[in-house]
């Protein structure tokens, strides 16, 4: 049975208005459509964070009605959290028709065990976790699943080997690498230092001048140098 979502109409208000709004237990949320004037309205936060936190997320397709009115089939095209707490605290839903076209952004579920990995020691580095894709509310996949149990060392997958429905058409560049496997880190083993040296004995050498011939004993003189 499909989520249905409960709205209220409400008066534009500011920062104050919405505190008031969120101390009753509500959020404050806008609906759009196409070709429509956006709706402002308050909704229960429990619901749209059970929607959000459902397998298929922001792309979940639910049914909203305002006071009471006929349903219709939204998503929820944004939301906002408290950033200290991390509450919801508003959310903006997007009215859709299922017989037409939805550009949209569909999580990367990563599937299998690499044999770089297993068997290599090698590391997997998911590069890109969602793509963006087309195609009918219908057709939206929960996810993008890539299976990685072949990928070796310094192998990997890029967006133009991802097999699709051909229901679904996806937008992404083709080029844009979606994981590989690098080669498992290398510690660098220390090297040792060489030991020093052992200095030698310094040689005192002589000098020239008056420290020259220091410490010699005095020379004597001839007797014939005497008698002159």
């Amino acid at each position: 049975m499909p989520t249905v979502i409960e709205a209220q109409a409400r008066i534009p208000g500011g920062k104050n208005a919405n505190r008031r709004l969120r101390k009753s237990g509500l959020i404050p949320a806008v609906i759009y459509g196409p070709g429509k004037t956006p709706i402002v309205v308050s909704v229960s936060p429990g619901v749209v964070g059970h929607i959000l936190h459902s397998e298929s997320g922001r792309n979940t397709i639910f049914s909203l009605s305002v006071d009471g009115s006929e349903q219709n089939n939204a998503m929820v095209k944004d939301y906002q959290l408290d950033p200290v707490h991390g509450k919801l605290i508003h959310a903006d839903f997007l009215e859709i028709a299922m017989d037409r076209l939805l550009e949209l952004t569909v999580n990367v579920e990563v599937i299998g065990e690499a044999e770089g990995v297993k068997l290599g020691g090698g590391i997997m580095d998911i590069v890109t976790r969602s793509i963006e894709v087309e195609c009918l509310p219908s057709d939206i996949p929960e996810s993008i699943k890539v299976d990685v149990s072949h990928l070796k060392i310094n192998d990997y997958i890029r967006v133009k080997n991802i097999q699709m429905d051909a229901k679904v058409k996806i937008l992404t560049d083709p080029e844009v690498v979606i994981v590989t496997i690098v080669p498992p880190i290398k510690e660098e083993v220390p090297v040792e230092a060489a030991p020093e040296a052992t200095a030698e004995p310094e040689v005192i050498k002589k000098g020239k001048g008056v420290e020259e011939g220091a410490g010699e004993e005095p020379k004597t003189k001839s007797p014939k140098s005497e008698s002159k």
